[in-house]
Order: structure tokens, then C-alpha cells, then sequence
């Protein structure tokens, strides 16, 4: 047997306990107020009942059937204990009413042995009071929860009842009405409360305090993800969450998979337990429409690469031009339908674009090659170092010749100012490139590679 259904049972036996000494007691004394508790310890014995069943129920898991588990039985439990005490308290209330209002009043019978009954009902209420509220903040139950407050409404009752028995013992015949009449008001309003706060989770209001813990947990994670939507809704003190986030469109699919792993991380951080669903998106409205373009084209299939996008705003509209790199060996009819098929997903994805120009390259075929040593190639070894040091007026960090079929390669590193922004580092690899060619242009390609000062 769960601890949960434990602490219900002994919810059970409480009660059935209770309303034999009350209605015993109040049989004999002929007093309503403890007739009327006698009677709210029979809702709470349908309630310890309900509860006891409904628990055994929510920890039921996850089936076919009930894909988001069982824990709603226990808030349907606490609704229909709230209802049954509403009647409850309405009939004390009609009954009291009724004394209250007669020619006469019933003779109310006080001896002291009543009073102790009363005095062993509060130790009992008290008792159960405390086992269920801590049974309920350590399982987050509803119903547990729900009983507590019912515990405690019935001590409070109790105190009523027994103030009510002193003062009848002193000439106060109407007090044991009055003190019904106490504890009707007080069960009916805790009726009222519990039966809203479980029709709201059973209508899935939003849980607003564990919406915003998750939301600023989310948040935190910024600028890897970005919330798009969160929707929550909780049963038996779980929480389950909704989450769609924006990723870049550049991103990869292990990237968006890690960004979903963050944000689950992040929410059960903050709300332990919680069932978290994340559903990743590629930014979209916010996106740069060179990003949106860029995976517009790489999905269509057979394009191996995307480079130099570049946007331009028109009269006639935003224009874009990118490169496409596609198998060699396509022929080139192959190769323009592939180009229109791009061209056709562009605007598709992206309505406010007028026009789109791609350029045809084949995708480069691994190729074999040789590295040489600075000796086989003195000459250009020594113009290479000459131009880069009259360029940055330092020497290259590295610098390595390779012979393949198409020719001489040469692949130097820079070493700028770790202040250099990145337009300037091309601007000056792109000028080391061209002085080079200049001078040498039977060098087949030079690659240039630029990192900052350590």
C-alpha cells in the first residue's frame, strides 16, 4: 500500500471513530451541534472513502487510454466531497434555523461526560489535521490536501460546539443552535473554496505562479532559444508542459534536440516533476530573410551547398542571389531544374521576395595532392613571405605549398590585432590574395586564414 493511500486510510477510521462518539454523544444530550457534527463526520467519511479509492487510482501510470496518467481522480474525488458537504451544511443551517425560529427550545442535556467526548474529538481532529497536510505537501495531492482543510474546519467546529455545551450549561439554551449554525457557515464556505480550486484544475486554468517560474526559467536560456509558446495545465500536483521554441534556421538537428534538452532541464529546475513537451521551430517573422532563404534552399533535395546569399531591397521588391553547389556531373539541363526548384522554394517561404537569381557551381570532387618542402619552392616561398610582410608588416605564421591537378596551392596564416573586425581580416586576406596572383598567376589558388594575436 502507497503512503498516500495509508494517510487515506487512516482518514477512514478517524471518521467512523468520530461519528460514533458525536452522534452518540449527541443522541443522548439531544444537541445539534453535535448532531450536525456527527453528520459533517459522515461527509468526511464518503470523503476519506473517495479519497482513499482516488489516490489508489492517480498513481496509476500512464496508459493507452489515459495517456496523461490518472492523476485527475483525486481532484474528482475532492469535487464530489465538496458537493456532498455543501448539502450537508445546508440541512445544519435549515435544522438550526428551525430552533432557532420555534416557540420552544429543545432541551439540551450537558453533562460532563459529554464535554470530554468533545475534548477526545479535538485530539483526534487535530491529529488527522497534521497527517494529511504533511502527506500532502510531500505527494503534491489534491485530495490530501482537501482533507486537511477539511480536518481543520472540523476542529474549528468542534471548539464551536463545545463553547456551545459550556454556554448551554449556563443558562444558554440557544447556544448549541448558534454553534450549528457556526459550523454549517464554516463548512460550506471551505465547500465553496475546495470545489472551485478543483474545478479549475479540472477545466485546465492555467496554474499562473507555475507558469511564470517556467517562462522566466525558459527565458534564462536566452539568446539560444526563444519562447514562442507555453501552455500548462496540472492533476494531482504534476505539472505538464506545452513549450514551443525558435531556434536559427542555421541550426542543425542536434543543435535544436540540445536547445529542447535545455529548456527541459530549465523548466524541471524550477517545477520538479513537471512533464515537459518541447516543440522546436526555426525562427521565422524575427529571422533575417538571408537565414530564411538559406534553408528554404538547402531543402530542396540535391543541393549540396548554399554561399554568398545577399538580399537587396528594390523598387520592384527584395531581391535575392545566392550560389548553389551541385554534383559535377549533372548535366546542365538537370542542374537549371534543380536551380527553378530553388528558386520556387525561396518564394514560396518567403512572400515578400520578388526575385531570385542563383548562380550555378559544381560541388569541388576530393582531389589528390602533394605537400612540398620550402626548397621545392624557393621562389614562391620567398615572394609569398616578401608580399605578406610589406602587407601587415609582420610575417606569416604558417605557410605550406600543395601540388595537385590543377596546380600550385598556397595556404598561409595571418596573425592580426585581436581587435581587427572581421571585415577588415578579409579585407586583408583578400588583398594578400590578389597581390599574389598578380605577381604569380600560374599559382592555381591561395588560401588565405586569419586568427587574432594571442
Amino acid at each position: 500500500m502507497t503512503p498516500q493511500r495509508r494517510t487515506a486510510l487512516f482518514s477512514v477510521l478517524a471518521a467512523l471513530a468520530l461519528i460514533a462518539l458525536k452522534l452518540g454523544a449527541g443522541l443522548a444530550t439531544g444537541s445539534l451541534g453535535l448532531i450536525s457534527e456527527a453528520v459533517h463526520s459522515g461527509t468526511d467519511l464518503i470523503a476519506a472513502l473517495l479519497t482513499f479509492f482516488a489516490v489508489g487510482v492517480a498513481v496509476r501510470p500512464a496508459d493507452r487510454g489515459h495517456q496523461y496518467g490518472h492523476g485527475k481522480a483525486e481532484h474528482l474525488a475532492a469535487l464530489a466531497e465538496g458537493a456532498i458537504l455543501v448539502l450537508a451544511s445546508l440541512l445544519i443551517i435549515w435544522r438550526a434555523i428551525m430552533r432557532l425560529t420555534g416557540s420552544g427550545h429543545p432541551t439540551v442535556d450537558t453533562p460532563l461526560w459529554s464535554l470530554a467526548v468533545i475534548g477526545v474529538v479535538l485530539v483526534i481532529d487535530v491529529s488527522r489535521t497534521i497527517a494529511s497536510a504533511r502527506a500532502a505537501r510531500t505527494y503534491g495531492s489534491a485530495a490530501l490536501s482537501a482533507n486537511a482543510l477539511h480536518f481543520a474546519s472540523d476542529f474549528a467546529g468542534s471548539v464551536a460546539v463545545l463553547v456551545g455545551l459550556v454556554l448551554v450549561r449556563n443558562g444558554y439554551v440557544k447556544a448549541d443552535s448558534i454553534a450549528a449554525l457556526f459550523v454549517a457557515a464554516l463548512v460550506l464556505v471551505a465547500a465553496v473554496r475546495l470545489m472551485r480550486r478543483n474545478v479549475d484544475v479540472l477545466m485546465d486554468i492555467v496554474p499562473a505562479d507555475a507558469e511564470e517560474a517556467a517562462r522566466r526559467a525558459i527565458q534564462d536560456i536566452r539568446p539560444t532559444v526563444e519562447l514562442r509558446r507555453l501552455r500548462m495545465r496540472q492533476a494531482a500536483g504534476r505539472y505538464f508542459a506545452d513549450v514551443v521554441i525558435g531556434v536559427s534556421v542555421d541550426s542543425a538537428v542536434g543543435q535544436g534536440h540540445a536547445a529542447a534538452d535545455a529548456v527541459e532541464r530549465a523548466v524541471q529546475s524550477s517545477l520538479p516533476e513537471a512533464d515537459v513537451v518541447v516543440h522546436v521551430e526555426p525562427l521565422g517573422d524575427r529571422a533575417e530573410v538571408r537565414e530564411r532563404a538559406l534553408a528554404a534552399a538547402l531543402g530542396v533535395r540535391r543541393v549540396r551547398e548554399v554561399h554568398n546569399v545577399s538580399v537587396v531591397s528594390t523598387d520592384a521588391g527584395t531581391e535575392i542571389s545566392l550560389h548553389l553547389k551541385l554534383p559535377g556531373g549533372l548535366s546542365l539541363d538537370e542542374a537549371h531544374g534543380i536551380a527553378e526548384d530553388v528558386e520556387r522554394a525561396i518564394i514560396a517561404d518567403l512572400p515578400e521576395v520578388s526575385t531570385v537569381h542563383t548562380h550555378l557551381e559544381p560541388l569541388a570532387e576530393d582531389a589528390e595532392g602533394t605537400r612540398l618542402a620550402a626548397a621545392d619552392v624557393a621562389a614562391e616561398h620567398d615572394l609569398v613571405a616578401r608580399i605578406v610582410k610589406e602587407a601587415i608588416g609582420a610575417e606569416a605564421t604558417d605557410m605550406h605549398f600543395v601540388h595537385t591537378d590543377d596546380g600550385l596551392v598556397v595556404n598561409l596564416t595571418l596573425t592580426l590585432p585581436a581587435g581587427t573586425s572581421l571585415a577588415d581580416a578579409h579585407g586583408e586576406a583578400s588583398r594578400i590574395e590578389e597581390l599574389i596572383r598578380r605577381e604569380r598567376p600560374e599559382i592555381a589558388d591561395v588560401l588565405v586564414h586569419t586568427e587574432p594575436n594571442a
